[in-house]
């Protein structure tokens, strides 16, 4: 899985790849070269007192110890520069796909995972290329290359690397097995974590409301712990290789040095000796560092697991391959024997709905709480499909329509109404964002919202904080409501959007849309009977089927399920 990620989003950054690997080899061999060259200083210059040696050889040494760094500046360069740009590749993509997710697939893996996978996630695969190309394009060089020139320098005790390497990567090997587990478990309670941390903000208020800080308090607390105890258990893992394979290095100088002393004694030149204890030290340093990117990849393929579930899991919410561009009919909204169900769920939210909303009309949705209203709206601008039948916009099924053409004809009010961090203006313009000041000041005034919006001191340009934690809540919903009319959609859909008004706003909002929408086609789902009584039809539901249908006179006179409703709202006299 990481491979595959990596592949994919490493190609377009060949050619910085290519330039790595050659700064990087060149900075290998001649990390290769200097101990030879030390060694011939050694044996040729110091020993025999050739100061001239020892001078010319020393420039020498020095100018390819120049190399050698001026090659490591350029690989870290490119290095860094390519595992920077594959983070942004892989962050744009991930943002990419869960835009085109419709509220099924958010809801399958929950926004603080999205974000954890966008932000945690992809920081690890994007250090792991970091460490590659830094660390392990030399490393293997630098291992073949140390054992090469240490057979140079002297064969029998180059035996002493057919017990060291092999001891080191068993070490290595043994611990990391135990890391991968823990990997996987560190992301999820990083998930955990984020989840509780998200609630508790979100819902601040609530908590402080029902004086419950000391509860959330513990249950972060049980979520960091968690995530430590597991951090914790990788540390300690980590907290033995490091000591191990120190150890391993250390014995192995002993041993160099030990056996090394005697072959001195048959002939082996002092340089060699040092030569061949540097080349030691290099072989195992490179294992060393292909351990450090070892511990890394555990996690990091993890991580890139968790990427791919959201690469490659399809919305349910597709496009058509020739999707219809343009529409005859203005306005007109139809839902035949429309069903709904989530998927493993043993009852279907809705079923058997058939409704017809016109142009010029004004339909209100009405039932208990839980009877499939909003998912019934939420149907039109394809939040999610209908599992059955067809939900129609001017004759056409809403699944052949060009998306960018369903989201100029239908406009939508959600039941909770989200502002962006911005100005009131940004959140107006939201959908169309060539509307004018005057068209806004005009939509707010239809919204009654003009008046407090002039009350801010900046007025449009005033500052909305995220969720427009800023405004009260009837100031939020008002603020949507006019955000729809600066759009002018054909279809306005209105989900409980007139809850947080007072009856006196609520009814001169109510009077002002009518001559804004006289043309369009309105349908509006509502808890208040009073927002709704003077619709041209009102659609009643019940347990996700339509029960009733007319208007409010009519079905008053015939529609149990209605009058009850409207009962425990109004007297019978106000119904009548």
């Amino acid at each position: 899985m990481l491979l595959r990620l990596l592949r994919v989003y490493l190609r377009p950054h060949t050619k910085s790849i290519v330039l790595v690997v050659v700064f990087q080899f060149v900075q290998t061999l001649a990390t290769l070269y200097l101990p030879t060259l030390n060694a011939d200083i050694i044996n040729n210059g110091v020993i025999k007192g050739d100061t001239g040696y020892i001078l010319r050889y020393g420039g020498i040494m020095l100018a390819v110890a120049l190399v050698q760094i001026v090659c490591a500046a350029v690989a870290v360069y490119f290095g860094a520069k390519t595992a920077m740009g594959v983070g942004r590749d892989i962050r744009a993509g991930i943002f990419d796909r869960v835009q085109s997710f419709s509220v099924r697939e958010v809801g399958q893996f929950g926004a603080p995972s999205l974000i954890t996978r966008t932000t945690n996630d992809v920081q690890q695969v994007q250090l792991l290329v970091v460490i590659t190309l830094t660390l392990m394009v030399s490393a293997p060089i630098m291992c073949v290359g140390g054992i090469l020139m240490a057979l140079n320098q002297d064969v029998p005790l180059s035996a002493l690397l057919l017990v060291i390497v092999p001891v080191l990567v068993v070490v290595v090997t043994l611990v990391i097995r135990q890391m991968r587990p823990l990997f996987r478990t560190v992301q999820k309670r990083i998930d955990t974590v984020n989840r509780v941390m998200r609630e508790q903000i979100t819902g601040i208020r609530v908590i402080r409301a029902f004086v419950r800080d000391g509860y959330e308090q513990r249950r972060f607390a049980d979520a960091n712990g968690e995530l430590m105890d597991v951090s914790l258990a990788v540390g300690r893992l980590m907290a033995i290789m490091f000591p191990a394979v120190m150890l391993i290095m250390n014995l192995s100088s002993v041993a160099v040095l030990w056996f090394g002393g005697h072959r001195i004694g048959h002939g082996m030149e002092i340089g060699a000796l040092t030569a061949f204890l540097s080349y030691l030290m290099q072989i195992l340093m490179s294992v060393m560092m292909a351990t450090f990117m070892f511990i890394m990849v555990p996690r990091a393929e993890v991580c890139a697991e968790r990427i791919e579930e959201v690469l490659d899991t399809e919305t349910t919410v597709t496009v058509a391959a020739d999707p219809v561009t343009e529409l005859t009919v203005h306005g007109e909204l139809e839902l035949r024997n429309v069903a709904f169900g989530y998927p493993g769920a043993e009852q279907p939210v809705l079923s058997g709905i058939d409704l017809t909303a016109r142009a010029g009309e004004t339909t209100a949705i009405i039932g208990s709480t839980g009877s499939g209203k909003t998912t019934l709206l939420n149907l039109v601008p394809r939040l999610f499909d209908a599992t059955g039948g067809q939900v129609l916009i001017d004759g056409v099924d809403v699944r052949q329509l060009d998306p960018a053409l369903l989201s100029r004809t239908v406009g939508m009010v959600p039941q909770k109404p989200y502002l962006f961090a911005g100005t009131v203006a940004s959140n107006l313009r939201y959908g169309n964002p060539d509307a004018t000041d005057e068209q806004l000041w005009h939509a707010l005034e239809v919204a009654q919202a003009r008046d407090f919006v002039e009350a801010m001191e900046e007025g449009l340009d005033a500052p909305i904080g995220q969720g427009g934690s800023n405004v009260s809540g009837g100031q939020r919903q008002r603020l949507a409501i006019a955000r729809m009319l600066v759009q002018q959609p054909e279809i306005y859909l209105f989900d409980d959007s007139f809850s947080a008004l007072d009856y006196a706003t609520d009814a001169a909002l109510r009077a002002a849309l009518v001559g804004e929408t006289r043309e369009a086609t309105v349908v509006i789902v509502a808890q208040r009977v009073a927002t709704i009584r003077h619709a041209d039809r009102i659609i009643v539901l019940d347990e996700g089927r339509v029960v009733g249908t007319g208007t409010h006179e009519e079905l008053m006179a015939g529609n149990e399920t209605y009058r009850e409703i409207v009962l425990s709202q109004l007297t019978e006299q106000e119904a009548a």
